[in-house]
């Protein structure tokens, strides 16, 4: 079982998380963000990634380190899960529906952290949550876990729609590039022969 966990203390934020790659989709998340929880709850359910993600964070100042803080520790245990990822499919690629939106989502687990981010709001929150911050969250597991992530919103009206499908896409699109290919005989999908480092 391809698994990991993560705990960590700062002034900011108070995290618990552990991952199983090789999951059903089980989940248990509390971030104190209610919308955040749903997403990452997504995430998990459409990924088949086990997720426990506990967080107190300094929500009294504001919604930026909890949501920071979550995808970077999600990320920090999908790499130390995926170890030196031989035999991963390595890309991943999804369009996602949700009623009339839709979106791509393309990764690659190259080691080369990069967001492309090509999507946008039009209410300054969902629920409790600052639209703003759900790029930073990509941004930031982009940067943890070390993968090229495209996002493109195609078209869509209802922002609730617009995001939820994009993190449905993000999670498929993961399920395909950490599931190993029993074709690869345990190799690292690089001709480099590594990635990343």
């Amino acid at each position: 079982m391809r698994t990991a966990s993560i705990t960590r203390k700062t002034h900011e934020t108070d995290i618990a998380v552990e991952v199983n790659l090789d999951g059903t989709g089980a989940y248990q998340v509390s971030t104190g963000i209610g919308f955040l929880d749903h997403m990452i709850e997504q995430f998990s359910r459409h990924s088949l990634i086990d997720i426990s993600c506990r967080i107190k964070g300094d929500l009294h100042v504001d919604q930026h380190h909890t949501t920071e803080d979550s995808a970077i520790a999600i990320g920090q245990c999908i790499v130390q899960a995926l170890g030196d990822k031989a035999g991963i499919g390595r890309y991943g690629e999804a369009h996602s529906a949700m009623d009339e939106a839709l979106s791509r989502v393309v990764v690659d687990i190259s080691g080369r952290p990069w967001l492309v981010w090509n999507a946008k709001f039009t209410q300054e929150r969902l629920g409790e949550m600052d639209t703003e911050l759900f790029q930073h969250w990509f941004h930031s597991i982009a940067q943890a876990v070390g993968i090229t992530l495209h996002i493109e919103q195609i078209y869509g009206e209802n922002n609730h729609h617009i995001i939820e499908g994009i993190f449905k896409g993000f999670a498929r699109a993961m399920r395909q590039a950490v599931e190993l290919d029993a074709r690869k005989g345990g190799a690292i999908p690089s001709t480099k022969g590594v990635l990343g480092g």
